[in-house]
């Protein structure tokens, strides 16, 4: 059987906004690394809302969807009070995860930062979903992500 094509795997993005806050800075103004995380947390929660497949959606599927492995690159630094500009893009798998990239930009449209998450299902009583749920099935038809 052939590979898939990795470059032509479906996507579906989401763009949102973030002012950096003085807590998020270290002494210098700038926004200390371990933040961007949290960054990358905003940005799926604004996908979620925007796309229907937020945290509370899945809750009521009686799924949770821990992270399992995230990464990082940063680039240039973000400031006190800059407006940050967060892409988060869900790269579509046929395995039971959730794969989000992450590129945040700078006021001046810089990309200052890079990331990576990777989410796996587990039913709320704690078992691990190695199937895809039948509800984030459902939803990827309803977004375009399925054919069938």
């Amino acid at each position: 059987m052939p590979k898939k094509d990795e470059s032509q795997a479906k996507e579906l993005s989401f763009t949102s906004e973030i002012r950096v806050r003085f807590v998020e800075t270290d002494p210098l103004g700038i926004v200390w690394h371990g933040n961007y995380i949290q960054y990358f947390e905003d940005g799926r929660e604004a996908f979620g809302r925007h796309h229907g497949i937020s945290y509370l959606d899945q809750k009521k599927h009686n799924f949770s969807t821990p992270i399992v492995k995230s990464t990082s690159e940063h680039k240039l630094p973000l400031r006190y009070g800059d407006v940050a500009t967060i892409k988060t893009i869900y790269k579509d798998s046929p395995a039971a995860k959730m794969i989000f990239n992450y590129e945040i930009y700078n006021p001046q449209g810089q990309i200052v930062c890079t990331g990576e998450t990777i989410q796996v299902f587990v039913e709320l009583d704690g078992d691990l979903s190695l199937t895809i749920p039948p509800f984030f099935k459902t939803w990827k038809q309803k977004v375009g992500l399925l054919d069938e």
